[in-house]
């Protein structure tokens, strides 16, 4: 069986990110060419990503719980776990209300009030923040990922214009499995 660590949080999460995001951009656009033939285009499209922004962020947030619920961590990682949760929340009720709000009130083609494409960007700006948090899970805390190799010589990997790696060759080559060894010919060496 396929295993997903920590589960398919980190998967569904970029959607409700992309789709408010998107839907942010032709709120802008849709309310700034308001009266002109193809602001319907960008209103329809305004609003259908912003309906599908809040319908993603419910698997989302179900995978957010799982997740937050198996994986292992610390105190520091605990505390910054509650922050996101948190965030993430707030962050779903506002969407779920603004899309219900827009399918009760607008017509999918009807150029939005300029009042509502700040309240878009605010919730786009609350998500940015909730990802921005799930981003320090992730990248500062490690929570959810498989373990780094540790170096053997205690140096790490790092590619600078004076190391031998920049010349093409590996100083610790020799102590990687053959079916691990990559080649580095393809790396961009113009830091």
């Amino acid at each position: 069986m396929l295993e997903i660590i920590p589960n398919l949080h980190p998967l569904m999460v970029h959607f409700p990110i992309a789709l408010v995001t998107v839907s942010a951009f032709f709120h802008v656009v849709a309310a700034a060419t308001r009266g002109k033939h193809f602001s319907r285009n960008f209103a329809i499209l305004a609003h259908t990503l912003l309906w599908l922004s809040a319908l993603s962020v419910l698997p989302t947030v179900f995978l957010g719980w799982q997740a937050y619920n198996s994986v292992t961590h610390d105190d520091a990682s605990h505390a910054a776990m509650l922050i996101h949760r948190n965030w993430a929340l707030g962050t779903s009720v506002v969407l779920i209300i603004l899309a219900s709000w827009d399918v009760w009130r607008n017509k999918i083609d009807s150029a939005p009030a300029w009042w509502f494409v700040v309240a878009v960007i605010g919730a786009w700006s609350m998500v940015a923040i909730t990802a921005w948090h799930g981003g320090e899970l992730v990248y500062r805390h490690g929570l959810g990922v498989m373990s780094l190799p540790v170096p053997q010589d205690g140096t790490g990997h790092g590619h600078h214009d004076d190391s031998p790696v920049s010349s093409g060759e590996h100083p610790h080559a020799d102590t990687v499995p053959d079916d691990q060894v990559h080649e580095h010919s393809q790396h961009d060496h113009t830091h």
